[in-house]
């Protein structure tokens, strides 16, 4: 099973497309508690992966980012 799912908030940059969709994966596997979908489900698991990607996508692209390397201390 995939372990914890990578921060991609980042301060100095967005977050890739390849970033967004590993994460997607690695959400849809523990939800779904698979590290491999069946045949039976890769139609399913595959249309989720891109589901859930899409989602991060736009989240992270509509997000404000603070940065708190230039905050007052």
């Amino acid at each position: 099973m995939c372990g914890n799912i990578k921060r991609l908030r980042f301060v100095d940059r967005k977050a890739s497309d390849e970033e967004i969709q590993k994460a997607a994966l690695q959400y849809v596997r523990k939800i779904g508690d698979y590290k491999n979908s069946s045949d039976a489900n890769n139609q399913a698991f595959d249309e989720a992966v891109k589901a859930v990607s899409k989602s991060l996508k736009k989240m992270l692209d509509n997000l404000t980012v603070r940065d708190i390397s230039s905050a007052k201390r």
